[in-house]
């Protein structure tokens, strides 16, 4: 790195903060003024700042930020880096210097640009322009990352285009090159891309042409091709990898038959050959295709990816044939088989085949985790709950230090003038760089404030897995209580739920529209404020987080009143509706185990097993850090039959 980070260091952070202090025993620079100005910098507006009045403020680089940024590209290296070195630690660092970089990119001011770049920049359009400037003092570094950047399968940005068309020129992009981009292209639908790409080839590509043709019109030509695609038959493979994966997802059966027709005397190499049988596997057992499970069988010890290997593992639950669970388990990669889930699954064959000791050894390993199967594991053998609750705490003097840290004092500085993106950036660019101890020290002053959502990211960014008191912070809990006991729903569902749905952000907006702590959405909110006698929220009333979680516990309710006061089933209707739950359940297995691993959709099973493993983790908080008394799931959901007799009208 050619600037490092101050904030790595203790000293740097309370020498910044010591600055800070300096320049407090003087006159307050005006938050109104600061706000004023940002806004007329926003809008390059420059006579219409008070200069005199943020003088010293704690934003004032936010202002320089826009005013050097509106320089560029005249603005000269020098100027760029100054400003980088004095902000180090806040986030207008990064981004001055990607803002350089994209603009002189674009002014084709390669010098400066390699000046103020560190290393490979972020951002295909910067990574473009960065390796553009690398083609004349490091032609080889610029054509290896132009031709990274060149094999995907969609457009690129038009940064890239002196790139690409100084590679082709060169020939470090060939005619080759040009027709596994174009059949990628074709893997992913991107057709302008295609014909854009096969025109771009010559003439000893024309029956490769002719065979894309074709195939788009039917994928069932696929044993009537051509299988000598290109100069040396080097084009085969990319064209039967893709013609074979859109063939495989639009009829898996029909796929299968042809693969079985032609596989054995296809020209391609193996990575293409793996490619085709992992699609044809994963969709045979996805679809549940059950004449195909033979060939799968077979296929899959040189297949061997972890995501079909689970597929033919949770095929094998569902039919209960614990003894082909078993096999198939021990062909796991290592990591993959230690994990909590597997460890689990394979302590219920060990059991069910009558073998006690290994049973409890496989139980005993997985109980080790703190999620759904260990949690389940050790109510199978009968041990607490493993938390590996870790804490840490701070003295007052270095609380009072903390204070000052000028990444707190910009944080707050930019919630007092209504910049809630600002601040969220400024202080989780710190949580991603900070030492160990000094991301502590930042999500033990969030929760000091009540940043909820703030805190859950903080230990995000920070990967601070085991500090539950900050991962599950006591947020809305008297909303959670009141509205559970008045709804008669389990209050630690409800802030398992919300804690899974938007991680305590009470603004949080999903892509479908879900708004709020418990991301409901408008039509549903409206349905329920009828259902309640009450007016109708609207998008933005919705976002209220005590009326978000009075009508996310209702949902709440109706959903475990339909599934006879099952939270589990009600967790997946909440997450999934219930019209797909119903399905799930009149063809489930069942046994609660075997109900969650049948559930088709990965975001559906994830979603539940976070959910009630939350629940514990937020209970054995109330319980002071303990799980002592505290279950993941009551006797009856344990026990209950999972099947259409949970459903309250059959």
């Amino acid at each position: 790195m050619r600037h490092s980070l101050s904030f790595r260091r203790a000293s740097g952070w309370l020498a910044a903060a010591a600055f800070s202090l300096s320049i407090t025993a003087h006159a307050q620079p005006s938050d109104s003024a600061m706000r004023a100005a940002l806004e007329a910098a926003r809008n390059h507006q420059w006579t219409q700042i008070d200069e005199a009045a943020i003088r010293g403020h704690v934003l004032e680089g936010y202002v320089e930020y826009h005013r050097l940024r509106s320089r560029l590209p005249q603005a000269e290296p020098g100027q760029i880096l100054d400003f980088i070195e004095r902000h180090q630690g806040s986030p207008v660092a990064d981004w001055m210097r990607g803002q350089a970089i994209s603009r002189y990119g674009a002014a084709g001011r390669y010098g400066s640009l390699l000046a103020v770049a560190d290393g490979v920049p972020s951002g295909t359009e910067r990574q473009c322009h960065y390796y553009t400037a690398l083609l004349g003092s490091d032609p080889q570094a610029a054509a290896e990352g132009g031709r990274e950047l060149w094999h995907v399968g969609r457009s690129q940005p038009s940064a890239c285009d002196t790139l690409f068309d100084h590679l082709r020129d060169s020939g470090e992009i060939s005619e080759f090159d040009i027709w596994e981009r174009m059949m990628l292209a074709w893997e992913q639908g991107e057709t302008g891309l295609v014909s854009y790409l096969g025109r771009q080839l010559g003439s000893r590509w024309q029956e490769g042409r002719d065979a894309v043709e074709r195939l788009q019109r039917s994928y069932a030509d696929i044993t009537r091709v051509p299988t000598c695609i290109g100069p040396e038959c080097r084009g085969s493979g990319p064209l039967f990898a893709a013609a074979m994966h859109g063939f495989t997802r639009a009829d898996t059966e029909a796929a299968m038959e042809a693969w079985r027709k032609i596989a054995s005397h296809l020209p391609i190499e193996e990575t293409h050959r793996h490619a085709i049988e992992e699609d044809l596997a994963f969709y045979s057992l996805v679809r549940g295709i059950e004449h195909n499970l033979g060939w799968v069988d077979d296929a899959l010890p040189r297949i061997g990816t972890t995501r079909v290997l689970e597929l033919r593992i949770r095929h094998a639950l569902a039919q209960r044939d614990w003894a082909d669970a078993l096999d198939w388990l021990e062909r796991l990669p290592d990591d993959s088989r230690e994990d909590s889930r597997w460890q689990y699954w394979k302590a219920r064959a060990h059991e069910q085949l009558g073998d006690a000791e290994r049973a409890e050894v496989a139980y005993a390993r997985a109980a080790r985790e703190r999620d759904f199967f260990g949690f389940a594991a050790a109510d199978r053998i009968g041990r607490p709950y493993s938390l590996n609750l870790e804490r840490s705490t701070f003295n007052a003097d270095f609380r009072d230090q903390v204070d000052q840290w000028p990444t707190v004092q910009r944080t707050e500085a930019l919630l007092r003038i209504g910049e809630e993106g600002l601040a969220n950036s400024e202080w989780l660019h710190a949580a991603a760089n900070a030492t160990p101890r000094e991301v502590r020290a930042l999500a033990d002053y969030a929760a000091r404030r009540g940043w909820h959502a703030r805190l859950v990211q903080t230990t995000i960014a920070a990967q601070l897995w085991d500090a539950l008191d900050w991962r599950f912070p006591e947020a809305y809990r008297e909303h959670f209580l009141h509205w559970g006991q008045q709804t008669g729903v389990d209050p630690y569902l409800l802030m398992g739920i919300a804690r899974r749905e938007s991680a305590y952000n009470p603004e949080a907006l999903s892509p479908a529209g879900a708004r709020g702590l418990m991301q409901l959405m408008p039509g549903t909110a409206s349905l329920l404020s009828r259902q309640l006698g009450i007016s109708d929220p609207g998008p933005y009333g919705v976002l209220d987080p005590e009326l978000n979680i009075r009508l996310g516990s209702t949902y709440i309710r109706d959903m475990t009143d339909r599934y006879r006061g099952n939270r589990l089933a009600a967790a997946a209707a909440y997450n999934a509706g219930p019209g797909r739950v119903d399905r799930w359940l009149r063809d489930a297995p069942e046994e609660f185990d075997l109900f969650v691993e049948s559930i088709p959709f990965r975001e559906t099973r994830d979603y539940v097993q976070a959910v009630l493993s939350y629940r514990v983790i937020f209970e054995s908080l109330a319980n002071g850090g303990s799980s002592e008394g505290v279950s993941m799931l009551t006797r009856a959901e344990k026990t209950v039959r999972y099947d259409a007799s949970m459903l309250a009208r059959n």
